[in-house]
């Protein structure tokens, strides 16, 4: 049984350090440029660079071909002696601004980081109305009753026991 087990998290172990690899960076050697400061400049554009086929992966971590050809495109425009603000600008200007995994704070994209504060608000001042709307059963026992109710109330109390 103890064999059984220690077999069994070796193998959970290797699996899962394999996913971890394949997660950590998709750069395959034969893209990486022999420079290793330009490697280490491509390397922090492309994981600020969203991967336009995957769901909030950067160029960097996505397997996709488009990630792919990417991540060469930010290495020949290194290469060709472009800035790094270049590279992005060169980027953005193909595939717009969905592309930066980090937004800028503009205009353009308010909506986008004002969003979850606004609804933090609401539903702050939702709760606040609403828990200002519950009738408090102490409060509402220690009022006396209008004369309308008193009728109403002799009302049901006679239809009660005229049932009876």
């Amino acid at each position: 049984m103890i064999r059984r087990t220690g077999y069994g998290v070796a193998v959970l172990l290797v699996l899962l350090s394999a996913g971890l690899w394949n997660q950590a960076s998709a750069v395959e050697p034969d893209e990486m440029l022999p420079d290793p400061v330009l490697e280490q400049r491509a390397r922090a554009i492309s994981q600020g660079l969203r991967c336009v086929v995957c769901q909030n992966e950067s160029i960097d971590e996505s397997n996709a071909d488009i990630a792919r050809d990417l991540r060469i495109l930010v290495r020949d425009r290194l290469a060709r002696g472009d800035s790094d603000d270049a590279v992005v600008e060169y980027v953005v200007s193909r595939y717009g601004r969905y592309v930066l995994l980090r937004p800028p704070f503009d205009l353009t994209t308010l909506v986008l980081w004002a969003t979850p504060f606004a609804l933090l608000i609401l539903a702050l001042v939702g709760g606040w109305w609403f828990l200002r709307r519950q009738v408090r059963p102490d409060v509402a026992a220690s009022l006396p009753l209008t004369p309308q109710e008193k009728k109403i109330l002799a009302r049901l109390v006679a239809e009660q026991d005229s049932r009876e």
